[in-house]
């Protein structure tokens, strides 16, 4: 018997990933040259666009305490639970707008997957982000479609 089969019903064990495992954000990189990095604090993600997929990859492997680090202060929570029932299973980015090293702020539409207790679903999103600080932060986000976001 698996230890994933051994565990209760509704629970989930944290994913492990290594250095060398793929990113769960979807680029070619392993984890630890990707979103590793960023989640480690070995360096900060240069553009919204990939604080977003640092973001959803700290999701993947439920770090809250570096989605809470990356979460602008005005809007950010004073904690945050993740939920051991969701499995997140990929990342699309559909549209990026400015974001980058000569901009202030930007925003990120993406569609991330996922599985909550055997039942698959998505969150369809449109996001905010600033620089804080001098880094990239999270703001807000808008949710998009969400009678399109079962498949």
């Amino acid at each position: 018997m698996s230890r994933r089969s051994r565990l209760r019903p509704g629970r989930t064990r944290t994913p492990e990933l290594t250095a060398e495992s793929p990113c769960p954000c979807g680029l070619p990189e392993p984890y630890g040259k990707c979103c590793g990095r960023f989640h480690s604090g070995e360096s900060a993600a240069p553009t919204a666009e990939t604080l977003m997929r640092s973001r959803y990859s700290a999701f993947v492997v439920r770090d809250a305490a570096y989605l809470l680090r990356t979460w602008h202060p005005r809007t950010r929570p004073e904690r945050l639970e993740l939920d051991p029932g969701i499995h997140w299973t990929g990342l699309e980015i559909e549209d990026t707008e400015d974001g980058t090293a000569f901009h202030t702020t930007g925003t990120v539409t993406f569609r991330a997957r996922f599985r909550h207790h055997g039942k698959r679903g998505a969150l369809h999103e449109r996001s905010s982000f600033e620089r804080h600080e001098g880094s990239w932060v999270y703001v807000d986000g808008v949710f998009l479609n969400p009678a399109d976001d079962a498949g």
